[in-house]
């Protein structure tokens, strides 16, 4: 099994300000942790950002840019996207299947939009996912605090099936990544 971690949407815009996500800098310390050991282990890391003509998100704006705090590396693989599923119109899927990828460990923004549309999206693809339940996270809506969102996804997308994948969801520090 050969496996990439993917660290959806660490930007300057979601972790900082009005549209910070809870709980940022503990996030934030778990990525950071997940990723060295992928990279110890020599497993691609591949920074996705999102991108939307105008606004925040705009393209080599402060907002767009990776967040200050996520430790990066030159080797890191990037993707740019624009919409939640990481893998629709963009680069992702040409990247794992060239470095032959079976196995994804997920951990990002938002738990409720983009962490949870790419997490389907590649169990739908056949990749086994290891979504790192405290490495993600977002922001309160109308109904659920982002912590409820949060722990909510864990449970969701811990119990999903898939004929051909699996999910399991764990912490970071459970995280075990062999390349």
């Amino acid at each position: 099994m050969t496996t990439a971690l993917l660290i959806i949407d660490v930007q300057h815009v979601l972790c900082t300000g009005e549209y910070a996500v809870f709980e940022i800098g503990r996030v934030l310390e778990k990525i950071n942790a997940v990723s060295a050991q992928a990279r110890a282990a020599g497993a691609p890391v591949i920074l996705i950002q999102h991108e939307e003509e105008g606004g925040p998100l705009a393209f080599d704006t402060e907002g767009w840019q990776l967040a200050e705090g996520l430790e990066v590396s030159p080797e890191d693989l990037r993707v740019r996207k624009t919409t939640p599923d990481a893998f629709h119109q963009t680069t992702l899927s040409g990247l794992l299947k060239e470095k032959g990828i079976t196995q994804l460990v997920v951990c990002g923004m938002q738990s409720d939009f983009c962490v949870d549309s790419t997490v389907r999206r590649a169990l739908t693809l056949g990749y086994d996912v290891t979504l790192v339940a405290d490495a993600h996270s977002t922001i309160a809506n109308e109904v659920l605090s982002a912590a409820q969102i949060t722990a909510h996804h864990n449970v969701t997308l811990g119990h999903m099936t898939s004929a051909a994948a699996r999910i399991e969801v764990i912490p970071a520090a459970a995280v075990r990544i062999k390349h």
